[in-house]
C-alpha cells in the first residue's frame, strides 16, 4: 500500500513539473513574439540592432509561430541587403512635351506595362518570319490595353538569308506574306516593318515590298518602316531615307547602338552622335513623318572574355598566364580552374541621361520620339513625359 502511495506522489509531481515547464515555454514564447512584432512595427525605430532580434532567432519558438510585418521602410535596414554607394543627378527643368510618344511593348513581358503610360502609340512586339518565309508568333491585339494610344503590329526578321528569300520578285512566299501581314493587322491601327538584315543586293527588292504593302494595307491603316540610325549619306545604303518615307507614314530611326555588345564600350547613345543623327534625319525625311527612337537601356564590357572554345596551345596559354598549378584528370578528362580579375564598364541611361537626349532633339523640332522598350527605365520617367499636340 505504502509503495502505491509513494508511486502516486511521484507521478503528480512530474505531472506538475511538466504543466509548469509548458506554461514558462508558452509565456516565454508570447513574450518573444509580442517583442520582435514591437520591434518591426515600431515607426519611430530608424532601425532594428543585431541584439534586439537575437532572441526571437535563437529561442526554440518554432519559425511559423513567429509572426513578423516588415515595411519598405525596414528592408533598407536590413544589413545583407546592399545599399547604394552611387549617386544618380536627379532630372532638372521642366517635362518633354511630345506631340506623338511611341513605346515598345514586348508581346512576351506585359507584366512591365501599364496601361495609361503617357504613350500616343504603341509598337506590339513582335510577329515574326520563320524559316519557310511564313508569319508566325503573332501577338493578339486583344491582350494588351492602350487606354486610346493606337497600337501597330511589329513585323521582324532578324536573317539576311531569310530576307533574302522573302523578298524575291514574283515568288509565292513573297505574295502569302503580304497577304498574311495585311491580314494580321487587321485589328490594329498599323503595322510596323523591322526588317535589319537587308542584304545590300537586295534593295530595290526591299523598297518594292514596302511599296506593295503600303498599297494592300491601304491608306486608312498606318504603315511605319524601322530603320538603323544615319549621320551622313551612304552611297550604297539599303535603308535609304528619302525612298523609305516615300511609301509609309512614319519612319522610326533606331538612334541607338552606337556602341554594341561586340564594340569597344561606349554609350548606346551619346549626345555629339544623337545630334548628328538628328542634324542628318531633319535633312532627308519630312518632319511630319519623322520619329526618333529614344534607348531606355544600357550595356556592359568586361576587360577579359573567359567563356570560349580553345586551341590546345591558348588552354596551355591562359592556363599558364594565370598561374594554374594543379592540372585533374576527371574520367580520363583534363580540367582546371583559376581566379580572373575582371573589370566591367558599362554604360546606361537613367531619366537625366534620357531627357538630355530627348531635349537634343527638341531644340532640332523633333517633337515625335519613340522608346525602346518599355519595362527598361526607370518608372520615374513617365513623370517628365508629357503629350502636348
Amino acid at each position: 500500500m505504502k509503495k502505491c502511495i509513494s508511486l502516486l506522489l511521484a507521478i503528480f509531481i512530474l505531472l506538475n513539473f511538466c504543466f509548469a515547464e509548458k506554461k514558462s515555454k508558452k509565456k516565454d514564447k508570447k513574450k518573444n513574439k509580442v517583442k520582435v512584432e514591437k520591434i518591426v512595427s515600431t515607426e519611430n525605430e530608424n532601425s532594428v540592432s543585431e541584439a534586439s532580434v537575437e532572441p526571437s532567432l535563437t529561442s526554440d519558438v518554432p519559425s511559423e509561430d513567429v509572426e513578423i510585418s516588415i515595411s519598405a521602410k525596414d528592408l533598407s535596414q536590413d544589413p545583407d541587403v546592399p545599399l547604394p554607394k552611387y549617386t544618380l543627378r536627379k532630372p532638372e527643368g521642366s517635362p518633354v512635351k511630345l506631340r506623338e510618344s511611341w513605346g515598345y511593348v514586348m508581346q512576351n513581358r506585359l507584366d512591365e506595362y501599364t496601361p495609361g503610360l503617357p504613350l500616343t502609340d504603341i509598337c506590339f512586339f513582335s510577329a515574326d518570319i520563320d524559316c519557310y518565309g511564313k508569319l508566325v508568333n503573332i501577338p493578339s491585339r486583344s491582350k494588351i490595353k492602350t487606354n486610346g494610344a493606337r497600337c501597330h503590329l511589329v513585323i521582324t526578321c532578324d536573317s539576311k538569308s531569310l530576307s533574302h528569300f522573302i523578298l524575291q520578285p514574283g515568288s509565292d512566299v513573297r505574295k502569302k506574306l503580304l497577304k498574311d501581314i495585311v491580314k494580321a493587322g487587321t485589328n490594329y491601327d498599323g503595322v510596323q516593318i523591322d526588317f535589319e538584315l537587308i542584304p545590300l543586293k537586295d534593295k530595290t527588292n526591299f523598297i518594292n515590298f514596302l511599296a506593295d504593302l503600303r498599297y494592300m494595307l491601304g491608306q486608312k491603316k498606318w504603315f511605319t518602316v524601322c530603320v538603323p540610325a544615319r549621320n551622313k549619306f551612304i552611297e550604297s545604303d539599303v535603308y535609304s531615307y528619302k525612298e523609305i518615307s516615300r511609301f509609309c507614314d512614319r519612319v522610326f530611326i533606331m538612334a541607338y547602338d552606337e556602341h554594341w555588345s561586340t564594340s569597344a564600350p561606349g554609350a548606346v547613345a551619346s549626345t555629339d552622335w544623337c545630334r548628328k543623327v538628328a542634324e542628318y534625319a531633319k535633312k532627308t525625311i519630312p518632319e511630319k513623318k519623322l520619329i526618333i527612337g529614344v534607348p531606355l537601356y544600357g550595356r556592359t564590357w568586361a576587360s577579359e572574355t573567359t567563356a570560349g572554345a580553345w586551341y590546345f596551345s591558348g588552354a596551355n596559354r591562359i592556363m599558364t598566364e594565370h598561374g594554374v598549378e594543379n592540372v585533374i584528370y576527371e574520367d580520363d578528362i583534363p580540367t582546371f580552374k583559376y581566379t580572373a580579375n575582371v573589370e566591367v564598364t558599362g554604360y546606361f541611361n537613367d531619366i537625366h541621361s534620357v531627357l538630355a537626349l530627348c531635349r537634343i532633339y527638341e531644340e532640332f523640332g523633333i517633337r515625335k520620339m519613340g522608346f525602346w522598350r518599355v519595362g527598361f527605365e526607370d518608372p520615374e520617367l513617365w513623370n517628365w513625359i508629357k503629350i502636348s499636340r
